[in-house]
């Protein structure tokens, strides 16, 4: 990959189009209840509801994932930026969240993986979205991988 293709993932990934892309992408899959913004090709997309650490308001964006076991995951790789995507911000500050995948919704709880886990995931997450090789190339930060396990009630 090229220093210019490299410079214009990051531009992308912090990019305020990107994120009216998201918000526009998130109502279609809503509108659709999932049908439409859920996959394109390999990579299968959620929407992933946090509150805001500041705002203390829900913030919606999508991701794409892979399944895990009875786990979701996801990658905090922010386009390849230099700093971790607010949504990231938001789960540390507050790992409770929602997502949607396909038409079915629930309650989760995210954590960073392990060292183990990373290990673990990252060829499954490369094989399922090329992107991610890209995005790690662009940073010298650390991308989070993140584990999205659905809440258990206790009712």
């Amino acid at each position: 990959m090229t220093k210019l293709e490299l410079r214009v993932l990051k531009f992308i990934g912090e990019n305020k189009l990107w994120a009216k892309w998201g918000k526009m992408h998130a109502a279609i899959y809503r509108l659709s209840g999932g049908r439409l913004g859920h996959s394109s090709g390999k990579i299968t997309n959620l929407l992933l509801t946090t509150i805001g650490r500041k705002s203390g308001e829900p913030r919606t964006v999508p991701l794409s994932y892979i399944v895990h076991g009875e786990d979701f995951v996801i990658v905090a790789s922010n386009g390849g930026a230099d700093r971790d995507p607010v949504w990231w911000l938001n789960l540390r500050a507050n790992p409770a969240a929602k997502i949607q995948v396909g038409g079915d919704a629930f309650d989760v709880r995210a954590r960073e993986a392990d060292e183990a886990e990373r290990d673990a995931l990252w060829p499954q997450l490369h094989e399922e979205n090329f992107f991610y090789s890209r995005h790690l190339a662009n940073t010298d930060r650390r991308i989070p991988i993140v584990v999205l396990e659905r809440s258990r009630r206790s009712d």
